[in-house]
Order: structure tokens, then sequence, then C-alpha cells
């Protein structure tokens, strides 16, 4: 009888066609994950910036309730501008009134403070000192930071067209459109509050 050897094994096809599919699939996995993990990052992205976005707007609604005549004896609201708001406010509790800057540079929203010095009190612009408060700001002409509305607010009413006259000011609505991340996610988040001024009612 002959003794019939069978030789069993893989060709050459049969093996880079096994090393395409693994590969396929590692491909497929590794995106996958890809996805998750900016997915992941996208979420942390926006969980700090609606924390940061409200912790910003808490600050700037205190300060700008709280704003009265300044050490010179200036009017509490200097500036009401779409993208830029001054005013005077004792921050620190102090007994003095910080010149107060808050506004936007390109896509950054940044916070100006002058202390006032000397006798009598004056606010020197070299004095101030800046803080970066945000980045990723897409706020625009047709998106303004800051809306200003008179005593005839009702909620639902126009703001003052600009430039805004300062003395018919008595609320500002702030407006913070943030994109964390611009490459993941194509539309800002947007974070509004508003605040009665106070000090400027008409029957202080």
């Amino acid at each position: 009888m002959k003794n019939i050897s069978s030789k069993k094994g893989f060709t050459i096809i049969e093996i880079l066609v096994a090393v395409a599919i693994l590969g396929l699939i590692t491909i497929v996995v590794s995106s996958f994950q890809v996805n998750v993990i900016k997915y992941n990052k996208s979420a942390a992205d926006s969980l700090q910036s609606a924390m940061d976005a409200r912790s910003i707007l808490r600050t700037m609604v205190k300060e700008l309730r709280s704003m009265s005549i300044g050490n010179n004896g200036a009017y509490p609201l200097e500036e009401a501008a779409i993208s830029s708001i001054t005013f005077y406010s004792d921050i620190d509790s102090d007994g003095l009134k910080e010149k107060i800057h808050y506004f936007s540079e390109g896509t950054t929203l940044k916070k100006g403070v002058i202390i006032p010095t000397g006798s009598p009190y004056t606010y020197l612009s070299s004095d101030e000192k800046f803080q970066i408060l945000a980045y990723s700001i897409k706020n625009s002409e047709a998106n303004p930071l800051f809306e200003y509305f008179d005593d005839t607010y009702t909620g639902t009413s126009s703001p003052l067209s600009f430039p805004a006259t300062i003395s018919l000011v008595k609320l500002v609505k702030i407006s913070l459109l943030i994109d964390a991340d611009p490459n993941y996610s194509p539309l800002p988040r947007i974070y509004t509050s508003q605040v009665n001024l106070r000090n400027l009612k008409d029957n202080l």
C-alpha cells in the first residue's frame, strides 16, 4: 500500500487576506476608540465651559448690581458698548470703588481693574490689572456680549440702540457665546443673565 501524505497549510494569498482583515478590524476599533475619546473630551470641555460661564456671570452680575459713584465722583456707569462695559463698584468691600472693565478681545474675554489712588482719588489707566476670564468667545455684532435696556423693560422690550445713552441704562443683559471645541461641536453654547442696576433707578 502506498502511504499517502496529506500536507495542509496556508497559501500566501490566504495569509495576505487574513492580515488585511485583521488590519481593517484594528482600524475600525482604533477609530471607534478615538471617537469615544474625542466625545468624552468634548463633553468634559462643555461641562467645564458651562461651569466657567456660570461663575463668570455670577461675578459680573454681583459687581454690576452694586455699581455706584466712583471715588472721583464719576457716574457709576462709564461705558456701555456691544463688547465692553466699564463701571465703578466696590468689589472687595474695602470702601474704595474699583473701576471695572469687562471686554472681549478677539475670542478672549478679559477683565480690567483699576484701584483709585492719590488725593483726590484718580483712576490711572497705567494701573489697570488685566485678567483672562474665558477663551473661545464667539460673540459678534449680531450676537452682542452686552445689551442695555431702559426702565420700560418688560421682558420682551427691544434693547437700546448703540451707542447706548448711559443715563438711560437701567438693566444689562449679558450673553456669553462659548465654543470650547470648534472642531468637534459646530455650534457655540449660549449662557445668559441679566441684572437690574439698582443704584441707577430713578427713585434712588
